[in-house]
């Protein structure tokens, strides 16, 4: 082409354009716009940008079976079944699927279609387009294999999620087996039995069960069984319960069946048993099928029923017995609602036993006291018993008493008064301990059994929870609780009454420690306790943290040498007497020499580095106890022992100095200090001394000196305790 010509054609090319753009309506321009971005953001935009482009997802596999259901039918000698498999495919083109391995497979249809396959080895596989869901139907069958008396087929399992198997098999057969699988449902009718499985994914399973019904074998071994029946017979208000576990043990044969005679004249009101499969009632017992033939025991459980007139009646009553067994044994325990008084009389075979022969899984049976027990072997006589029954009024019984009770009070000068009430408490069926408190007085603190415990305000009162009913039935546990009563500021000289708080359980016991400032003298004018200063006992209580045993006391006085504290402790085991030996400064004294003498013989036993003995094993009854050291006078305490361990604490004097001791009240005290001289506060003062320095709730500004009045009170119920006290200033 010449240049003129080129020149041309873009002369024409321009025109067009300049044509075109004209036709076009104008375009508005855009302001200028700015955007500002962080440096973070605009990094991150550029490694979004430099990102290479990421493929597409692929499955991590071809496909999938998601459930195999199974629908199998047995028929003379071979088993033909059904396969109904879905799934899915993942990846888009043609794949494999497995199937079945080592497994004929008859036909094979996807969609009503044929379904190609490829074999490999024992292995199957399908060609299935994909991706996208799939069904498949496979017609599969196996030859039987028979064994003696059973036969059996190996069924393959499709690797799905879930495999479910329908397994029709001849004749009325109860004991079909699965090497691998669960059966959850099982069927006859017709002559056929019909079981639902659940089978384990991708293992083939043998499937197996007895053909005795439609296969001649062998003739059966005769079935020989031995019964024990242990029997529990309840006399109720309105009813008489009977249960009885029956032990059958297989000696000979394989036991389909068991027949179980009832007693006349009650309703069976449940069976069960791992073994049992199904009962039938029929006209003098009852017909119990079992599941498992080849199991070598079983073990049955009869309820029955029957009712009475109520309250005295007589009983004529028989027993569950086992028919067609070599040899049955039992026990009988017959327990009793209320209070009754039972008269059995024995039959032939029938033999009274203590109650604390029965049979272990007997007593497991009992909820109640059982009144009477027998054991007999069934001969020709049916077992049986004559009860006469008389029915007592039922009488009210305690449900909660306190031993005694430790009450310690600290008077302040401003009239304010803080009290610790400790119980020894034995609970049987009480849930609360109802506390009404003096007028003006608040609730501190609660401890029950040692731990905290939260009181409930009722309108009558506070109600402190104890512990549940049964929990410790035969035992004592301590509830302590500490209340604030507020009173009148001290004057110079005059008169002031206090009182302990109600308590609906009764108290063996109350012993009631007053602590009054120093600057005041104080003494007891009125009151509904006895005051222990002016019966010459004086002394100051033991420690509420420890059973002291008090004036109910349990250790005789007498005439000892030197110092000595015998006091009841909680934490010791039973027969344990321990101690320590100290001086006079309250340094401790290794290698002491502390003798017991008792009715089977001396005990001894010699303090260590810390001044402390323990002797375990100690008989109940009259114990003296010496404490020797060379240089020191030796000191002796003589007290009745009742296995409750003891707390035996010696003060040894230098050689040479003699003085006449007594106890009273399980405490110690010199006899040459008058009858009027206040006693010093016990451990009781000083433990609640500490317990208001930041241990309770409340500030009180108790006194740290003062003297200590001891009162008692026996027997009390629900009453308050009352004294009158008349002070005056030093």
């Amino acid at each position: 082409m010449t240049t003129s010509k080129t020149i041309r054609l873009m002369a024409l090319l321009l025109t067009c354009a300049a044509s075109v753009r004209a036709q076009q309506p104008p375009r508005p321009v855009d302001p200028a716009r700015s955007v500002t971005l962080s440096l973070a953001e605009y990094n991150r935009l550029i490694d979004l940008a430099n990102r290479p482009p990421q493929g597409t997802a692929i499955a991590p596999v071809a496909a999938v079976l998601a459930s195999a259901n199974l629908r199998v039918r047995v028929d003379r000698e071979t088993a033909r079944g059904v396969f109904d498999v879905n799934g899915a495919v993942l990846r888009d083109g043609v794949s494999r699927v497995s199937l079945l391995s080592g497994a004929t497979l008859v036909d094979a249809n996807v969609g009503g279609r044929p379904l190609p396959l490829v074999a490999e080895g024992n292995a199957q596989f399908a060609l299935i387009p994909g991706p996208g869901p799939f069904s498949l139907t496979l017609e599969w069958g196996t030859p039987l294999i028979f064994g003696p008396g059973r036969a059996s087929f190996v069924l393959p399992v499709p690797q799905a999620g879930t495999a479910r198997a329908t397994i029709d098999l001849p004749g009325e057969q109860a004991d079909v087996h699965l090497s691998a699988g669960l059966v959850t449902a099982r069927s006859v009718a017709n002559g056929r039995t019909v079981v639902d499985v659940t089978l384990d994914p991708g293992s083939a399973t043998e499937v197996s069960w007895s053909m005795r019904d439609s296969a001649p074998v062998a003739a059966a071994r005769e079935v020989r069984t031995l019964a024990d029946v242990m029997t529990l017979i309840t006399l109720g208000d309105s009813d008489v319960r009977m249960v009885a576990l029956i032990n059958v043990t297989v000696v000979q044969g394989e036991l389909r069946t068991v027949v179980v005679r009832l007693p006349p004249g009650y309703e069976l009101t449940g069976i069960s048993g791992s073994s049992l499969v199904g009962s039938e009632p029929r006209e003098d017992g009852v017909v119990l099928t079992l599941g498992d033939p080849a199991l070598r025991s079983h073990q049955l459980l009869v309820s029955l029923e029957r009712p009475h007139d109520g309250g005295s009646f007589a009983l004529d009553t028989g027993l569950v017995t086992v028919r067609d067994v070599q040899r049955e044994v039992g026990e009988v325990a017959v327990e009793g609602v209320g209070t009754m008084e039972l008269t059995a009389a024995e039959r032939d075979g029938m033999n009274r036993i203590d109650v604390r022969e029965l049979n272990s899984a007997l007593q497991s049976l009992a909820r109640l006291p059982v009144l009477s027990a027998f054991r007999y072997q069934r001969s020709a006589v049916a077992p049986g018993l004559a009860l006469d029954v008389k029915r007592f009024p039922d009488a009210g019984v305690l449900a909660a008493v306190a031993d005694r009770a430790v009450a310690t009070t600290l008077v302040t000068s401003e009239g304010r008064a803080l009290t610790e009430v400790s119980l020894e408490l034995q609970n049987r069926a009480q849930p609360f301990l109802k506390v009404t408190l003096p007028a003006g007085a608040s609730m501190v603190s609660v401890d029950v059994a040692g731990e905290p415990a939260k009181p409930v305000l009722g309108v009558d009162g506070i109600r402190v929870p104890l512990l549940r009913p049964g929990f410790r039935p035969s035992g004592t546990y301590q509830v302590s609780f500490v209340y604030l009563h507020a009173g009148t500021p001290f004057a110079r000289k005059g008169e002031l009454e206090m009182t302990l708080p109600r308590m609906d359980i009764p108290v063996g016991i109350v012993e009631w420690e007053v602590f009054a400032p120093e600057r005041y003298s104080v003494r007891a004018i009125g009151g509904n306790v006895i005051d222990l200063q002016k019966l010459g006992g004086g002394g100051a209580f033991g420690s509420a943290e420890r059973d002291y045993g008090g004036v109910a006391g349990g250790v005789a006085g007498g005439t000892f040498r030197g110092p000595v504290r015998v006091s009841l402790v909680n934490d010791g085991l039973p027969g344990q007497i321990r101690g320590r030996a100290f001086d006079s400064t309250g340094a401790t004294l290794p290698g002491v020499t502390v003798e017991l003498q008792m009715d089977r013989g001396p005990r001894t036993a010699i303090t260590g580095s810390d001044g402390t003995f323990v002797i375990s094993g100690v008989a109940s009854g009259q114990v003296t106890a010496t404490a020797t050291l060379a240089g020191f006078a030796p000191a002796t305490a003589s007290f009745l022992f009742d296995e409750r361990p003891r707390q035996v604490d010696f003060e040894l004097e230098i050689a040479g100095v003699n003085e006449t001791v007594t106890v009273s009240a399980e405490i110690v005290e010199t006899a040459q200090r008058p009858a009027s001289a206040p006693a010093p506060p016990s451990q009781n003062v000083i433990n609640l001394q500490r317990r208001t320095a930041g241990v309770l709730p409340i500030r009180v500004d108790v006194p740290r000196a003062g003297t200590s009045h001891q009162f008692v009170k026996p027997l009390v119920v629900d009453q308050e305790t009352v004294v009158k006290l008349r002070y005056k200033r030093r």
